[in-house]
């Protein structure tokens, strides 16, 4: 997934979510060269948002930085494992990897099951991410009020987050939203 290979020009789009993605594509571009502070792409499944995600983390590895890009829910899976007797990494190890990584990209945030485990360990990194200012982008299907107050007010905080809102449906169907997509969609829409 690249910026070359993103098809932000989908013709079967209105007028007003094609300049949406066209935006969201010059935000994601304009953060894949100077990775600072945070992006955060809101929006429906299958928008783009992960295509963008992983177009900032591959232009980064081509320039040859390290970048660090996990499905949530896949994460505190691996977090979950190190505490395994068979684990090659102990967890404080995958946990600081985590917590420190040059520029980490956390994918489909909200996925998560919400157990008070998952949510804590969230909270660390993100406000460990926040204090310390590093790189992060987050990809969401949530509005920033539906997200767990401690970590959803470091991510509307505009002074160092740049939220995204995707307007444009599914692309691998089109389908339209459903009512409770369109009550998302008027929520991110006033976010804008």
């Amino acid at each position: 997934m690249t910026f070359e290979n993103f098809d932000r020009r989908r013709v079967n789009l209105p007028l007003e979510e094609q300049k949406n993605l066209e935006w969201a594509f010059n935000e994601a571009r304009r953060f894949a060269e100077a990775p600072k502070d945070w992006i955060v792409f809101l929006g429906f499944n299958g928008c783009g948002k992960t295509h963008l995600a992983a177009a900032i983390g591959n232009y980064q590895l081509q320039k040859g930085r390290p970048v660090f890009f996990k499905v949530v829910p896949d994460l505190l899976d691996y977090l979950r494992a190190t505490f395994s007797p068979d684990s090659t990494v102990t967890y404080d190890e995958y946990f600081d990897k985590v917590r420190n990584a040059p520029l980490l990209i956390l994918d489909d945030f909200g996925e998560q099951a919400s157990t008070p485990w998952a949510q804590e360990k969230l909270y660390q990194v993100i406000n460990y991410r926040y204090n310390a200012q590093l790189p992060t982008v987050i990809t969401t299907c949530l509005a920033l009020e539906d997200i767990e107050t401690r970590i959803g007010s470091r991510l509307a905080d505009n002074s160092m987050s740049s939220n995204v809102n995707i307007m444009a449906p599914d692309y691998r169907s089109d389908f339209a939203p459903s009512e409770e997509g369109k009550q998302q969609a008027r929520r991110l829409r006033r976010r804008r």
